[in-house]
């Protein structure tokens, strides 16, 4: 009977698991040269924490159990409440600001789909205890930060910035009363992945009026910021969240960056903690999910306990990622499964066990070594030191008796003959 994999889970095979690792190491490269530092946390918490608050989007994805013990448990469907709670139990001895990464392995019960499954990575940075534009500014740096490293450019990528303060006093400004703010977001995050006629049905029914739901359109249509006051009228709380976007530019064109990012008002994100600016990274021309996307979220440690402190941060996946990287062809083909600095072979198979002492010895130093496990001809040998990826080839002759062997660079096939001593110092 063969057993297959669980729909929406991967096996990664050692060419995939290269792939995963070129990724994920090129995620913890730019995170650590952005100065932040990493952390991770357990792989089940408390039901009740991801209930509590990170929507009722996340809440329906939730793997649950109840263990033996009858608490109610569950698989981690993200991280950031983890982090909120980490941090609000050491909140007081930690120094800010606080730069923290993390690349988890999450869990969302929810159906397997293109570029979304039900277990995953995901690249997680925050910066905790700046209260200034600044600190989003750095988030979406050091996302473009990784983008860029592994070949993207604005033409293939591009930030879409906005901000719920924003959105939140246009729609007032409009006449939406507050307390169906938070529906309206549901809806409105669907904007761009939901047919424009079923969008405005949809409206029609939590706006019944048409003269304030044209302007909910206009304003989701709209890309220059100067646009916005002529939709939703002057108001104070429009001019604040708009200065702060506008100050959001200044310092990603300072940092070099802009090129790759716009104002784009329709992009709200679907969690319920987010509180000012957020953004989301999508490919240009394709019909992928957002690579990524984030924004500040400054109630988050206060609702879990702990004190009020501003807070922004960014999550993204490597399931779409993995796909825009090969759809631009940006991953590279020469993802070694295997890198040995030696491949140690026998010329006769007498030698077989001077092989394995040599092999071994070359290891307790450090480096990485393989023998082919059956003696066979000379030849054989080279080929599988090739397949491996070895930089050189160590070959035990007759020389050995003398306490010398021959080794052979694979690259440029030269040879050489060394003491056995030597080498090994």
């Amino acid at each position: 009977m063969k057993i297959p994999p669980v729909k929406g889970t991967r096996d990664f095979y050692p060419l995939d698991m290269a792939r995963r690792n070129w990724i994920i190491d090129g995620w913890k490269r730019v995170s650590l040269r952005n100065g932040f530092e990493e952390y991770d946390g357990p792989i089940f918490e408390y039901l009740k924490m991801f209930q509590l608050k990170s929507g009722d989007e996340i809440a329906e994805q939730l793997f649950s159990l109840t263990d033996r013990g009858g608490r109610e448990l569950a698989l981690r469907p993200e991280i950031t409440p983890t982090m909120a709670r980490m941090m609000n139990q050491q909140i007081n001895s930690l120094p800010k600001p606080i730069k923290w990464f993390s690349v988890p392995r999450l869990f969302r019960a929810e159906r397997p789909q293109r570029g979304r499954l039900r277990e995953f990575f995901q690249w997680n940075v925050d910066i905790i205890g700046v209260d200034d534009v600044l600190a989003d500014a750095e988030i979406i740096f050091t996302t473009i930060d990784y983008l860029s490293s592994v070949g993207l450019t604005p033409r293939d990528i591009r930030v879409k910035i906005s901000n719920r303060k924003l959105l939140a006093s246009a729609l007032t400004n409009i006449g939406i009363p507050e307390k169906q703010l938070y529906s309206l977001y549901a809806l409105l995050d669907k904007y761009n992945r939901i047919p424009p006629d079923v969008f405005e049905k949809t409206l029609a029914e939590q706006v019944p009026d048409s003269a304030p739901a044209k302007k909910i359109v206009d304003f989701m249509n709209t890309t220059t910021l100067s646009e916005v006051p002529e939709i939703v009228g002057k108001d104070p709380e429009v001019d604040t969240a708009m200065q702060e976007l506008a100050s959001l530019k200044d310092l990603l064109e300072q940092m070099g960056v802009w090129q790759f990012c716009d104002f784009y008002p329709s992009i709200v994100r679907g969690l319920a903690y987010y509180t000012g600016v957020v953004f989301e990274v999508h490919a240009v021309g394709g019909e992928l999910r957002a690579v990524g996307g984030g924004g500040r979220y400054d109630n988050l440690l206060q609702d879990f306990g702990g004190p009020s402190i501003a807070a922004t941060g960014m999550g993204m996946g490597d399931c779409v990622l993995g796909i825009l990287l090969e759809e631009r062809n940006l991953i590279p083909e020469d993802l070694s499964t295997q890198q040995l600095d030696y491949f140690i072979a026998s010329a006769d198979k007498k030698y077989f066990p001077k092989v394995i002492e040599i092999t071994a010895k070359l290891r307790r130093t450090g480096k990485a070594a393989n023998f082919a496990y059956k003696p066979t001809g000379l030849s054989k040998q080279l080929k599988q030191a090739s397949v491996q990826g070895a930089k050189k080839c160590i070959i035990i002759g007759s020389e050995i008796e003398s306490g010398k062997l021959v080794v052979k660079d694979m690259a440029t096939g030269e040879q050489k003959t060394t003491e056995l001593d030597n080498l090994l110092k």
